[in-house]
């Protein structure tokens, strides 16, 4: 009730879902596909993990699709199906688990065999426990800190972001969480929340009626929901720009990530309209964005620079955004790719031998200047009908397959919609550049972020100093770069570095003690 009554103050009421002891059925016909998709969402993702118990969730479900089923082990059931070209997998997020099944109409009524088995019987055995327990302990205690800085600090992030709520922790879990899970959790929780009621089943392809009806009644073997699904959580508010550093030895540069709450989803109308302007600012992997030119292309400071106006799995490998993660509990996101530090930069350069901090505060500075120049200024005319053509054409690429046009179908749903590409589609042909600046001044804003930063160790106390005292931050250029650019770049730069920014916290974590 108290999350409620804060959204109502805040004018944006989640949508939570109710349940009425029936699944929701959706369908995708396609007549001239020898192919079949089946889907299933369960409305309950990682804010169902008990305290102490996080990544039970995403556990349970990966020891379903993984794990033996019936009477079969897993490899029998990957010798049995690899004839058939086959494929399934899991996946968890923070409100909802999918299930994915795709396979060939002809071995239609052999792999719903086991299929079923899987959701309705999985053997949950002893040695499959351990083995994909171990690969969820060794994620949440090394992978996440030595893969990828980049989606580190996405993930550093949300634990900031979302402190002390559901939310919260990774999708994966915490060490202490994972630690303490058991087979009998493992148990418990597919009892308790893997239900009939909070299921939404999707099924696309050429599929007789009797299949789906017959598909429908298996499935109603499902127990029903006795467990109240918690609500989920809505990010705190930040008091200025809070930054938190993570210091991490031998980090190849500084990966920042930087966001605050928005209470705004695909829900709401207004939502394609905060699209062209995001699309403008930062779009994912897109060139023409502003974020791009300004940092990547004209300063060759990293590998990208993007921004969002909702959760983007694993943006590091998606090129599109990927169906199966929606949200109610939504957030602005800021990603710049890993900048130089000064250590490496003195590795390189003689000239750069007396610097103490590398790209990183000049970067967020940048990155915040342009955004809060958009929002005072306003999208053009030309700059918003290129950028909203642009739209109405890319979005239809989110679902080029029959998966993510099932997927995309199922997470309309979820905010109450019917069909969220199609619908957006006539929502950006009646928005309006006057739509979009309003909509921006509404929503944006520079002066509240939160913050993470994975760096190395040599720049993270140097870093803090110069956040917590606004302190200039010259670009830092090798001389050979320097010669090349033009006088424009360069006086841009001295008003960059000496962008105040509303800093108002910076505090220090060793990475060892992250996500514990």
């Amino acid at each position: 009730m108290k999350n409620i009554i804060s959204y109502l103050l805040l004018s944006c009421v989640l949508a939570l879902p109710t349940f009425t002891n029936a699944m929701e059925v959706v369908e995708l016909k396609q007549p001239n596909s020898d192919k079949i998709v089946v889907k299933m969402m369960f409305r309950n993702g990682s804010i169902c993990d008990p305290k102490g118990k996080e990544g039970l969730t995403e556990l349970t479900a990966t020891l379903i699709s993984e794990g033996g089923a019936g009477n079969l082990t897993s490899s029998q059931i990957k010798d049995i199906t690899y004839p058939w070209a086959a494929s399934w997998y899991s996946s968890t997020d923070k409100e909802v688990t999918v299930f994915t099944f795709e396979f060939h109409k002809d071995f239609l009524k052999e792999f719903t065999e086991i299929m079923t088995d899987m959701i309705l019987d999985p053997a949950f055995s002893p040695d499959d426990f351990k083995r994909l327990h171990s690969n969820q302990q060794n994620y949440v205690n090394e992978v996440i800190r030595a893969s990828s800085d980049e989606e580190y600090s996405k993930k550093a992030l949300e634990d900031y972001l979302f402190r002390g709520t559901n939310y919260q922790h990774m999708v994966s879990g915490t060490t202490s969480g994972i630690d303490s899970i058991t087979i009998d959790d493992i148990k418990n929780h597919y009892d308790n929340f893997f239900t009939i009621d909070n299921l939404t089943l999707g099924i696309a392809g050429n599929y007789p009626q009797e299949y789906l009806d017959q598909l429908k009644t298996d499935l109603n073997e499902l127990p029903s929901l006795e467990t109240q699904l918690p609500l989920p959580d809505r990010a705190k508010r930040p008091g200025g720009i809070e930054v938190e550093i993570i210091s991490k030895e031998n980090a190849l540069g500084s990966a920042i990530f930087t966001g605050y709450p928005l209470y705004l989803t695909r829900k709401n109308d207004e939502f394609a309209a905060l699209m062209i302007a995001n699309s403008w600012l930062g779009e994912h992997r897109k060139s023409y964005s502003r974020l791009y030119k300004k940092i990547r292309e004209e300063r060759s400071m990293n590998y990208g620079d993007y921004t969002y106006i909702e959760w983007y799995e694993n943006g590091g490998r998606n090129m599109l955004p990927p169906p199966g993660v929606p949200r109610m509990s939504n957030y602005f996101g800021i990603w710049i790719r890993p900048v130089q530090t000064a250590e490496g930069l003195k590795k390189q350069y003689d000239e750069l031998k007396d610097i103490k901090i590398g790209h990183a505060h000049f970067a967020l500075r940048m990155a915040l200047m342009e955004m809060q120049m958009l929002i005072d200024n306003g999208m053009s005319e030309d700059d918003f009908n290129l950028t909203r053509d642009f739209l109405r054409s890319y979005t239809k690429l989110y679902i080029q397959t029959p998966s993510r046009q099932l997927g995309y179908l199922m997470d309309s749903r979820f905010y109450s919609r019917t069909d969220y590409i199609s619908e957006l589609d006539e929502l950006l042909k009646n928005t309006t550049v006057e739509d979009v600046n309003d909509v921006m001044r509404k929503y944006w804003q520079s002066d509240n972020m939160f913050v993470t930063i994975v760096t190395d160790d040599s720049e993270a106390e140097a870093l803090k100093e110069s956040l917590l005292g606004n302190t200039p931050s010259p670009m830092a250029y090798s001389d050979a770069l320097k010669a090349t650019l033009p006088d424009a770049i360069l006086k841009e730069d001295e008003e960059v570095q000496r962008y105040p920014l509303n800093v108002t916290k910076v505090t220090i974590v060793e990475s060892d003690k992250t996500f514990r």
